[in-house]
């Protein structure tokens, strides 16, 4: 890895984090940009914060990026991590045996506040279950976009003794502490039985043709301060909207919301909860 490589964590970053109080107010201010149009079914959105009930029992808004108390958790890092992994968004080719699988989403800070150049440094088992610790086969690191947002091709991991299927990662805002955790796949009968097993780690997984894609949006423990178009955590309804729940809008639509402009940055159908001053992803000011 380059320069930016992280430095292995301290102790308190491999330690399994305890379940964390999930706040009642908070929004997650991420958006899916125009591409991830095919997770949306229904009019839901596909995002791992979706509150929608897996075979796992109903889940909360994970994770939850309101004011600042609900980052996403720490996990062990595992016996198979290896520094130096090639820089690469893609961790397959189109000869790679298994189910294909995307994964995509947004890096936060604590202000809900998207993080450009976070690295995202992404290790897992091949679809038997091995981990290739000879050279870097599904092993690559990568960047955030300026929006904050990454994707990942990749496929499904196989099961070996002891372990629900799981993708390792260790993120890092630019010049931050680095976070180790682990993504998890929904309706996995092993979640019931894998120790390390965090629902609050969930991926949105839904299957899409003949593979998968998931989404999981990080919250990392970066101070940040909210930027002028950030409102309070429950907004109040305001006269001078013309934004609606429901519509489609399209990249360069224009919209009011409480007397304010917006301009439509990325299409998206609109869903409560994703007013303009919320997702500075989906809509620019002005």
């Amino acid at each position: 890895m380059d320069n930016a490589t992280p430095q292995e964590p301290n102790a308190s970053d491999e330690a399994s984090g305890g379940r964390r109080r999930i706040s009642r107010k908070g929004l997650l201010k991420a958006a899916l940009v125009a591409s991830a149009a095919p997770l949306l079914a229904g009019g839901g959105v596909a995002l791992a914060r979706d509150a929608a009930a897996t075979g796992d029992g109903p889940l909360a808004l994970t994770p939850e990026c309101d004011d600042g108390d609900d980052l996403t958790p720490p996990q062990m890092e595992g016996p198979y991590f290896k520094p130096n992994s090639p820089r690469r968004t893609s961790l397959v080719t189109p000869s790679t045996p298994g189910v294909p699988l995307t994964v995509s989403g947004y890096v936060f800070g604590r202000a809900c506040r998207p993080i450009s150049g976070a690295l995202l440094d992404f290790w897992q088992a091949d679809t038997n279950g091995a981990y290739d610790m000879a050279r870097f086969n599904f092993r690559g690191h990568q960047f955030t976009g300026p929006d904050g947002s990454f994707s990942l091709t990749t496929i499904v991991p196989g099961l070996y003794p002891g372990r629900t299927r799981h993708i390792h990662v260790k993120a890092q805002a630019p010049g931050g502490r680095i976070l180790t955790t682990q993504l998890y796949f929904p309706n996995e009968p092993r979640n019931n039985t894998d120790a390390l097993f965090d629902p609050e780690l969930l991926m949105n997984v839904r299957n899409v043709g003949n593979g998968r894609q998931g989404t999981f949006d990080f919250v990392l423990d970066v101070a940040q301060t909210p930027g002028p178009t950030d409102p309070p955590t429950d907004p109040p309804t305001e006269p001078g909207t013309s934004w609606a729940a429901g519509t489609s809008y399209r990249a360069g639509d224009r919209v009011t919301y409480g007397g304010v402009a917006y301009r439509c940055l990325q299409a998206h159908q609109a869903v409560s909860g994703w007013e303009p001053p919320n997702v500075p992803a989906l809509w620019e000011r002005g």
